[in-house]
């Protein structure tokens, strides 16, 4: 970590610290959510927004979801607004039910009660993602659900924002949700002015930098900052510096993009690339995320990613010398991918959102690892994969040039950008020293699956 990394995130730490509470009354999450997000000082603490809710953990906007963020440290919940036919505001991203549902159709075109009538799909949805028990949730339930938890980012609301400013009164929320859009500043003074106490966020792009100023010295007290190059006007050092001067500094590092490559894939392979350069160069206090529990611990300990005591993690991407048929078998010639794969072999790497992957999987192929086993005991292998189609494939296991294991079941994690690590739940034993490790697909077998990487765990008695 960089000497200027280091200290930001120190700075931000040293907001974290709880308060004297024998002096201080005692304050709910709510309560200490707005607290922070209203502080800009110098020594404001780092917060962190789980987009769509953890939705690792339950359906994404769903009131699972939003609960699990809050358990997970968040302080901050983003979710997305419709309204229905009926016009009453639901926790919906996209247009129609397609994706996240067992419906189809505009949220526009149904009724909340044909709303309440579909089951939510697990993770980020498709088609192939399993159904839960889950059902969708007004924005009345998700701000009911986090009165005491936290701060609501209502995203996609602004159209619809009269209608939510009546659910925000009718639930007594209104200290808890937080509306933004990037609107034209006399637009949003007015809605400011006869809505007391709303609590708004501004969002800027290239497109509209200039709003900034037309605030005067009534700006809102965070912005959004979107950027998709360093050099853009908004990404600007002397422009984020004066942001951060008045008000809280909010990004978004889901996917390439939101701001620039400073990506959570990118950190979890280095803070330095992604969170750590965000806080240290760009002024962040708030940053969204996919990975809560690890931003969490990054801004606690300084670390993202940790390999766990006695294991050892081989990047997929980085599989044994010799070429093909003696390291990795390919059905295919070249370098599918988008990602940076070894020049003359044909291993497919891509490159999603900054986790680089072995890509374009299919059945008979293989590849191999070497791995320095650290003490002799009983081993676990781990994958980090990610897939929309469920299954998504099968591998098997052979270590030091034996015969392979059992049928591994790769389950989908229903999207090719959400990763999960999988045990294969086939334990060997294990000699201290070098081993090699095979990782083949059967032939025949449905096979699309991302590997990001292999880690091989000592099994806990």
């Amino acid at each position: 970590m960089t000497a200027a990394v280091s200290a930001a995130v120190s700075a931000a730490l040293l907001g974290t610290a709880p308060a004297d509470t024998r002096t201080a009354p005692a304050e709910n999450g709510a309560e200490r959510a707005r607290r922070l997000f209203l502080d800009h000082g110098p020594k404001a603490a780092v917060m962190t927004a789980a987009h769509r809710g953890q939705w690792r953990k339950a359906p994404e906007n769903s009131i699972g979801a939003l609960r699990a963020a809050f358990a997970d440290g968040a302080e901050i919940v983003e979710v997305d607004v419709r309204m229905t036919k009926d016009k009453v505001p639901v926790l919906m991203h996209d247009a129609t039910v397609d994706r996240t549902t067992n419906g189809r159709g505009r949220v526009s075109d149904l009724t909340l009660a044909q709303l309440r009538g579909l089951r939510l799909r697990a993770g980020l949805g498709g088609r192939q993602a399993p159904l839960t028990g889950e059902r969708v949730p007004t924005v009345a339930d998700a701000l009911k659900a986090a009165r005491t938890l936290g701060l609501v980012n209502l995203d996609q609301a602004w159209e619809d924002r009269e209608a939510v400013w009546r659910v925000l009164e009718e639930t007594g929320t209104v200290r808890t949700g937080i509306l933004k859009s990037h609107a034209p500043v006399p637009e949003v003074r007015a809605f400011l002015d006869r809505h007391k106490g709303a609590l708004y966020m501004h969002v800027v792009e290239d497109d509209n930098a200039a709003s900034v100023g037309e605030f005067g010295k009534s700006r809102p007290p965070a912005f959004e900052v979107v950027f998709d190059d360093v050099r853009d006007k908004v990404a600007a050092p002397a422009f984020v510096r004066g942001l951060r001067s008045t008000g809280r500094v909010w990004f978004n590092t889901m996917r390439y993009g939101f701001s620039a490559r400073f990506t959570d894939e990118a950190s979890l392979i280095d803070p330095k690339r992604g969170w750590g350069r965000l806080i240290a160069d760009y002024g962040a206090t708030i940053l969204q995320t996919d990975n809560v529990e690890t931003l969490r611990s990054y801004l606690r300990t300084g670390a993202a990613g940790r390999v766990p005591p006695g294991a050892v993690r081989v990047q997929a991407e980085g599989y044994a010398p010799g070429g093909e048929g003696k390291a990795y078998h390919d059905t295919d010639d070249g370098n599918r991918g988008d990602g940076p794969g070894r020049p003359g072999e044909n291993v497919d790497v891509c490159d999603h959102d900054g986790a680089v992957v072995v890509c374009w999987m299919r059945g008979s192929e293989w590849l191999t690892y070497a791995i320095d086993v650290p003490k002799t005991g009983r081993y676990t292998l781990k994958v980090r994969v990610s897939s929309p189609y469920e299954p998504a494939g099968t591998y098997r296991i052979a270590y030091d040039g034996g015969r392979p294991g059992r049928p591994v079941r790769v389950a989908g994690t229903t999207a090719h950008h959400a990763f999960f690590l999988q045990d294969s739940r086939d334990p060997r034993q294990l000699t201290r020293g070098r081993h090699t490790v095979r990782l083949s697909l059967d032939e025949g077998a449905f096979q699309n699956w991302n590997l990001d990487y292999l880690q091989l765990e000592p099994v806990r008695s």
